[in-house]
């Protein structure tokens, strides 16, 4: 009762504060790693808008998306439940799928649409598109979007220019499919879509949003599921050969410069002291690429993986005059981010099983996190398997390990899709705090706490697993390459000729 009377008095002080409910911008980077960041150590990235948030607002050491690749992990951010509820598993969707992310799971954005928000998503959605469209942006509670609906990678790309002046995409990209294309709600405006122009027009849309909401009075929500910083990597102009670090770091600082002026756009309409921004990304980095794939830091492999370095991540929370800055150590995850913001702007929680906590007390008071445990499913989940690890405390337990194509050619023998699946019983136990790099498995012999500890995690292990109720499989409905989408629908021959 205390802890809740706590919270209402929280989100009140929020209030009478801000005068009006609060603002919302959620950005989220794609295939980044821990180590990517300047202000997480990375010697030549130049991030100076986020290095900005970071230093006027409080970073996380210990938060963590719930999957190591794409579509589950989106799922988890915008409904606050595990991708094996919403059935986005096992791995991505494509631009055929049948299935997408259920109609019937809430958004982020539908729990705010009832009090009155404005809601907008910009950039990769890659939640499913579906027959005529079912499962967009724009039918899951966006008013607007402008992007490609799922992966950039996932149509040609040998032949698309990515850097200027007419430098081509590194690699192939998936061949025997549609080119990829930009869609502005469920039309689709260009295809192929133009990479130099892309972020230009991202930032356009997303600041013209975020403009409109502020001179009508209404509060927003603003969700930027940046395509940066996955393969193949481009810039334009603005941000092309500007860093340090090659294409990686011109693509992370064309994002970097499209978060400054989306802080510019609330300071010029008066807003950024009732805006909420965070910052976080939905796996970690794909190291096969090599200097093209990003850096988990001192963290162990990356993408595909359940190790730290393919589901802990950097986190940034802004909020001037609110969040008082600061590094927290406190647990926490993107199921969390939807629980929080329905906490701050006063809405109602959807009536299902939840897996997020609310955040508040972190971000405003820098208090102790709701969240005891993390739980770690691989790629492609299944009941007879559970959970490959769990996260209790500083202490996580490796009941299963196994290593992935998208984490390969790294000197760890751990990591690579060689280091095949591994049963651990007992499990692997680290001491995160001690060994953030999963490097020394503590023994039981001799170590009456560890064994206690151990039981414990069994425990928790076991009452999770018997809550969790497996939806069906989006992705297992298969894929229909009618369902591709294509700016010529009738022409012929697919998919060469979809063009526009």
């Amino acid at each position: 009762m205390y802890f809740n009377l706590l919270g209402f008095l929280t989100v009140l002080l929020v209030y009478s504060c801000a005068g009006s409910p609060p603002n919302f911008i959620l950005l989220f980077a794609d295939d980044l790693g821990f180590g990517d960041l300047g202000c997480y150590g990375h010697p030549t990235s130049l991030t100076p808008n986020l290095d900005r948030l970071a230093a006027g607002g409080l970073r996380f050491t210990d938060f963590y998306c719930t999957s190591p690749v794409c579509s589950p992990s989106r799922a988890s951010l915008l409904t606050g439940r595990y991708q094996t509820r919403s059935g986005i598993y096992p791995g991505v969707l494509y631009p055929g799928s049948v299935g997408g992310l259920p109609l019937n799971e809430t958004t982020i954005a539908e729990v705010l649409k009832p009090l009155g928000y404005a809601t907008a998503a910009v950039g990769k959605w890659h939640l499913g598109v579906g027959p005529n469209g079912t499962f967009l942006p724009t039918k899951q509670g966006f008013d607007q979007y402008l992007g490609i609906p799922y992966s950039h990678d996932m149509g040609p790309c040998h032949n698309l220019t990515c850097f200027p002046p007419d430098v081509k995409c590194f690699g192939l990209c998936d061949v025997g499919t549609v080119s990829v294309p930009l869609m502005r709600n469920d039309v689709i405006k260009q295809q192929p879509v133009n990479f130099l122009d892309l972020e230009r027009a991202y930032s356009d849309f997303a600041t013209g949003f975020i403009t409109a909401a502020a001179r009508n009075g209404k509060p927003f929500f603003l969700y930027y599921p940046s395509h940066h910083t996955h393969y193949p990597q481009y810039a334009g102009p603005g941000a092309a050969g500007q860093s340090l670090r090659g294409r990686f770091g011109d693509a992370l600082l064309e994002f970097d410069n499209t978060i400054g002026s989306l802080l510019a756009t609330l300071e010029k309409t008066g807003v950024i002291n009732n805006t909420l921004v965070f910052f976080t990304a939905d796996n970690g980095p794909e190291l096969m690429r090599m200097s093209r794939g990003g850096n988990a830091g001192l963290l162990k492999c990356g993408k595909g993986t359940t190790y730290e370095g393919g589901m802990r991540e950097p986190a940034i929370a802004f909020w001037p005059g609110t969040i008082t800055p600061g590094v927290t150590h406190e647990m926490a995850s993107t199921l969390d981010v939807l629980p929080t913001i329905a906490s701050l702007a006063g809405a109602k929680l959807p009536q299902v099983q939840l897996d997020g906590v609310d955040m508040t007390e972190i971000l405003i008071k820098h208090g102790q996190s709701k969240r005891e445990t993390m739980m770690f499913y691989p790629t492609d989940p299944k009941e007879q398997y559970g959970l490959f690890a769990l996260r209790l405390g500083k202490y996580k337990a490796h009941f299963y390990t196994r290593g992935a194509t998208h984490s390969g050619t790294t000197p760890d023998k751990d990591c690579p899709v060689f280091a095949v699946l591994t049963a651990h019983d007992p499990p692997l136990i680290f001491d995160l705090e001690a060994d953030p790099s999963e490097n020394y498995p503590l023994p039981l012999m001799g170590r009456p706490d560890i064994r206690d500890l151990l039981e414990r995690i069994k425990v928790v292990k076991q009452q999770f697993e018997a809550s969790m109720v497996f939806g069906e499989s989006q992705i297992a409905k298969g894929n229909d390459p009618l369902l591709e989408p294509c700016c010529s629908p009738q022409c012929s021959p697919k998919p060469s000729c979809c063009r526009c």
